[in-house]
């Protein structure tokens, strides 16, 4: 709720002498009305996290095989590197406040994600045949540069549902008591979640048609993150369903765990070439790509960030 201020005081207890340099060391605990918000963003961050580390291993990977041809080929590393540390930041973080370079390193990599896309999107139209399999199959992945704006996305996000500081809202006249707009900003990312959830989805079944489906457990990425998508939409287009919340939870950690055992999957293919880990620098190029699956961890991950905004304090 926002209200005007009164004359009487700003509805926060005064801080004792010394107070300021105590609560840089320590952080008051934030009220619990609050907490939620707070849990929420951190949950968003470790998505965010997630997803940067997917890029950042799976970049390197292709790019380092495409022997960097290009000079921005260098520009997801860094970006990625930057956006994990910041997402890490805000996972540590115990204030309730957003951070403004935060938030310009997520938007800066949600920006780097959109522009390489078009970048690979380019690249699979200007060979012979255009949009064909043959060149989805074996020219530049569309799904990875894609996996980068998804991790700005989710780290704006996150920056979004944490509290606004307060001299904002005292410009205004106004005062805050209690967290605004949560069922909506759930609702949002939940939107951002589902749509991240079938892009990947379409990029690991084009990669897997590719491998044949040679083991059936290559079903289940393209199988089981439209299912989530579906339910957590229906979550979000019936907020007040705590039966539609809870299926959509129990399926957002299938995903987390989905994105975990492909990358067990990822790591056994590796291992089961000519040479095995013996011969990981050439394995590890010609191999399934380990850091990919991941990208479901981090998206079930702002799943159940989205959820817990919708569920509210009083609604589980």
């Amino acid at each position: 709720m926002i209200r005007l201020k009164t004359r009487a005081g700003h509805g926060f207890p005064r801080m004792p002498p010394g107070g300021g340099a105590l609560a840089r060391l320590w952080p008051p605990r934030p009220p619990a009305m609050h907490e939620r918000r707070l849990h929420a963003a951190r949950h968003l961050h470790g998505g965010a996290a997630v997803l940067a580390l997917a890029v950042l291993g799976d970049s390197g990977i292709e790019h380092y095989r495409g022997s960097f041809r290009n000079k921005a080929m260098v520009t997801p590393l860094l970006t990625a590197s930057v956006s994990l540390l910041s997402a890490l930041h805000g996972l540590a973080d115990q204030r309730p406040l957003p951070h403004r370079l935060r938030n310009a390193v997520h938007g800066l990599a949600a920006l780097t994600g959109l522009i390489g896309t078009g970048f690979h999107v380019y690249n699979v139209l200007k060979r012979p045949g255009r949009l064909s399999f043959e060149n989805l199959f074996y020219g530049a992945p569309l799904g990875a540069p894609a996996a980068m704006l998804l991790s700005g996305a989710v780290g704006l996000a996150a920056e979004q549902v944490r509290e606004q500081p307060l001299d904002r809202l005292e410009s205004l006249g106004l005062e805050r008591r209690e967290p605004l707009g949560d069922r909506e900003l759930g609702q949002g990312i939940a939107a951002l979640v589902a749509a991240g959830l079938l892009g990947t989805t379409a990029e690991a079944a084009l990669l897997h048609f590719r491998g044949n489906f040679q083991n059936r457990a290559m079903y289940l990425p393209v199988l089981l993150p439209p299912a989530v998508a579906g339910l957590l939409g229906r979550a979000a287009a019936r907020p007040d369903a705590p039966h539609a919340r809870q299926r959509a939870r129990g399926a957002s950690w299938l995903a987390v765990m989905l994105g975990l055992a492909g990358a067990g999957f990822h790591i056994r293919g590796v291992s089961r070439h000519m040479g095995g880990w013996r011969n990981w620098s050439q394995n590890l190029l010609d191999g399934p790509p380990i850091p990919a699956p991941p990208s479901f961890t981090g998206l079930g991950l702002a799943a159940l960030a989205a959820l817990a905004l919708m569920g509210g304090p009083d609604r589980g």
